[in-house]
């Protein structure tokens, strides 16, 4: 799996960029078959949730995407993470289900 990370309005320490790869590669784990994942954390100007993380996963033929917000940026990417493993399985279960 080939993994981007953008960090905008803001510069992400070493750290967080580590822990958002590392994050991201569980995803694995639910579908063998992801292409690529783009991590894509900004500031938001809500002052109770500061923080949002968007994953854009490609998978063959289609794009998932997952947006979440939170309090610090490491909440975000979990429930990012989160919801993206559920469209994962979602998505795997509805392809070969057809077959």
């Amino acid at each position: 799996m080939n993994t981007n990370f953008t960090a905008r309005k803001f510069d992400a320490s070493q750290q967080l960029q580590d822990f958002a790869i590392e994050e991201v590669k569980k995803l694995t784990r639910f579908y063998d078959d992801i292409i690529s994942c783009d991590i894509l954390l900004e500031p938001t100007p809500d002052n109770d949730e500061p923080a949002r993380a968007e994953l854009m996963v490609k998978v063959k033929q289609d794009l998932l995407n997952a947006t979440e917000a939170g309090p610090a940026y490491e909440q975000a990417i979990r429930s990012a993470v989160d919801n993206m493993r559920r469209q994962l399985i979602k998505y795997k279960d509805k392809r070969f289900s057809r077959n």
